[in-house]
């Protein structure tokens, strides 16, 4: 009985050695895996095409203790924008405003106080600059608030006419600044002016009097707003409403941004500017020639765009293969207007609900639908808590909620929100929770921006789609910059692994991949193996 024993505890003893041994063989093997393409060097470029998160700073990090964020809350964030990988910042507007979005200026040369002080400013962009961001801001041009001191000069100008006196720039210069019309349009779109009897274009609200670009002094005093922040330090400009300059126009709107732009480039070269044509690609690929870096890309966003359309819906022209050649028709589209143009690839932004509600709260499909964003050529951009499938839709307030930092609400930097925001409830994890899991949103779009920066040609190279992959579920494409080609393949189908021969196209290994349940993309004798919802980038092995 007990030599029995003694064997049972020596088999025992075996077994429990080669256990931890293989244990620790698989942590070893995990630990390679981590490794691996990830520890490849980052080659990112200090040109435009950048990875740029949106911040909607009311709602995103208090640093005072008054439940608004601030410009010192966005400070102290700045290490936890630039680990996850971006290299550019938009700031929604920040002068003052009497709105929570702030896109009613009443002084387009200071800050807000509730965000902060001009030093605070100051001290953002320096800090940024130490970390090689880019900060760009929202600059506001279609129209005012009716605070602003150009349109109270002009409302009290037309005040004081008697009944037959004539309005004339030539008396008061902020008459011409604004769309005044004598009498009642009965349009939907025009408000009175004080008790007079002239009336006032205000296309978004009554609160924001649109501005007339035909006088050239307006011009002239947007001209030095521009040149206060480039010296300031900004980096470029996010433009708003740019189709409403002259509504219905796009001839005219295409003249003023090529005013914008020669100006801004003639004082900045290397400035950036993007602008919001929220139109289709036939109609804001056109301004493009006005020589404007990007225009958002809103082909692709939205509950109706491509990136939804290629994640929830079937059939042939919501495809993979649908997606693949989405990509190369709008890359031709825009380059027929200017050969350099840069794309401005996003998912949601601050007008359009949270894509996790798109993605039914899935997070594999959260996952997949943001390498179909931010894998996209062009300078993307991502809006604050997408990283981490914040929620929010319904009414404006509800889609610039607070940023989800801590499940503690009591936690320093969380923010109350707007006032009229309706309460949201998060369905995934806070960002400080998600930093801490390997399997989580925020950690796979920390994956996703590091390949993107990982290879130049992602952002910048030429798509070419490969026409002899012909599964529906596979976008194939290549991309080619600076002499150099990559390859690569998404499997957007929801639970199959999918093998794609990739020999025709040489001897070929795996620079870097994704996988949203974390299983492993291969390559062997030139057929590549992909998981359910996985993305692979292909580059040319050294001779």
């Amino acid at each position: 009985m007990k030599q029995a024993y003694q064997k049972f505890r020596r088999s025992f003893a075996l077994i429990l050695a080669l256990a931890i041994m293989l244990s620790t063989l698989s942590a070893c093997r995990k630990e390679e895996k981590a490794e691996g393409w990830r520890a490849k060097e980052v080659a990112v470029i200090d040109d435009n095409y950048r990875t740029w998160y949106e911040i909607f700073v009311y709602s995103f990090c208090d640093s005072d203790g008054d439940g608004i964020g601030d410009l010192q809350g966005v400070i102290s964030k700045l290490d936890y924008i630039t680990d996850m990988g971006f290299n550019g910042i938009w700031l929604m507007p920040i002068m003052p405003s009497n709105s929570y979005h702030k896109y009613d200026v009443k002084d387009y040369l200071a800050i807000d106080p509730v965000y902060g002080t001009m030093d605070d400013f100051d001290e953002l962009a320096a800090e940024c600059n130490k970390r090689g961001i880019k900060l760009i801001i929202d600059l506001v041009l279609n129209h005012t608030s009716p605070e602003h001191p150009w349109f109270a000069a002009a409302r009290d100008y037309l005040e004081s006419l008697g009944p037959d006196e004539e309005p004339s720039a030539e008396e008061c210069q902020y008459y011409g600044y604004y769309n005044f019309v004598k009498g009642n349009p009965s349009s939907n779109a025009w408000y009175q002016v004080g008790s007079s009897d002239y009336y006032y274009e205000g296309q978004f609200s009554p609160e924001m009097p649109d501005v007339n670009f035909a006088s050239q002094e307006l011009r002239k005093d947007f001209e030095a707003i521009m040149d206060f922040w480039l010296e300031k330090g900004v980096g470029g400009f996010r433009l708003d409403a740019v189709k409403e300059f002259y509504s219905g126009a796009t001839d005219k709107n295409v003249e003023v941004l090529s005013w914008v732009n020669d100006y801004v480039k003639s004082a900045k070269p290397d400035a950036y500017i993007v602008g919001e044509c929220w139109e289709g690609l036939l109609t804001y690929a056109q301004y493009y020639a006005s020589g404007v870096d990007s225009f958002f890309d809103f082909e692709f966003a939205g509950p109706t765009g491509i990136i939804t359309k290629t994640i929830n819906y079937s059939g042939a022209e919501n495809s993979a293969q649908a997606y693949a050649k989405a990509l190369v028709r709008v890359q031709n589209s825009i380059r027929e207007y200017r050969e350099d143009a840069i794309d401005a690839p996003f998912f949601v932004n601050h007008d359009l609900a949270r894509a996790a509600g798109y993605m039914s709260y899935d997070a594999r499909k959260v996952k997949m639908a943001a390498a179909l964003n931010i894998l996209m050529s062009g300078s993307a951009f991502v809006y604050y808590g997408e990283e981490i499938g914040m929620t929010g839709s319904g009414r404006d307030e509800n889609k610039r909620a607070p940023m989800f930092w801590s499940a503690d609400a009591d936690a320093a930097g969380i923010t109350k929100g707007p006032q009229d925001m309706e309460p949201q409830e998060n369905r995934f994890a806070s960002a400080e929770e998600q930093m801490k899991a390997e399997d989580s949103i925020y950690s796979f779009y920390k994956d996703t921006i590091l390949l993107r920066n990982q290879n130049p040609e992602i952002a910048r190279g030429t798509v070419a789609r490969l026409e002899e992959v012909e599964d529906q579920d596979i976008a194939a494409i290549s991309k080619t910059y600076d002499g150099k080609t990559i390859y690569m393949l998404y499997n957007v189908s929801e639970t199959d692994e999918k093998q794609v021969e990739m020999s025709q196209y040489g001897e070929l290994e795996v620079a870097g991949y994704l996988s949203v349940d974390g299983g492993e993309v291969t390559i062997e004798d030139g057929t590549v193996t992909l998981p359910s919802y996985s993305v692979v980038v292909l580059a040319e092995k050294p001779q």
